[in-house]
């Protein structure tokens, strides 16, 4: 039997056939199912939030996006930690955020849900545009300087 080296495929044998005659099978990446139906959830979460819906699932909807989007921004600006420390970074960061939002909205008596979504989606927003403007000037530097 020949030994059969595949750098970087997984193999598979083809039925009917013997162990030489294995072809390659490609990786099957799902991150991007779960990537596309929490961003679909959060979207919806913010959706419901900002038209005053009274449907049964605003309430978890809505405390999704609450978490997501200020965590997806702070993980963008956390690009070099290892995975874990940058998830627990980003956790506290949005759950930091949220609560600035409310005491902010609660000392200026203007707390409301759409209101709260609204900010949260502002900031959120600003912080991914920023990190991605600093990304950006940071390219055409390195190739201004090279």
């Amino acid at each position: 039997m020949k030994n059969n080296q595949n750098i970087g495929h997984r193999t598979s044998a083809v039925p009917g056939e013997g162990a030489e005659r294995a072809r390659p099978v490609p990786d099957r990446d799902l991150s991007p199912l779960p990537a596309g139906a929490a961003t679909a959830v959060a979207a919806i979460g913010a959706l419901l939030a900002l038209t005053d819906s009274g449907s049964p699932v605003r309430g978890p909807f809505v405390l999704f996006f609450l978490l997501a989007a200020p965590v997806a921004a702070v993980a963008a600006a956390l690009r070099g930690l290892d995975p874990f420390a940058r998830a627990v970074a980003s956790v506290a960061g949005a759950v930091a955020l949220d609560m600035l939002v409310a005491q902010a909205m609660l000392a200026v008596h203007r707390w409301s849900v759409p209101g709260g979504v609204a900010a949260v989606t502002a900031l959120s927003t600003l912080a991914l545009l920023l990190v991605m403007a600093s990304r950006r000037l940071g390219r055409a530097a390195g190739r201004q300087g090279s």
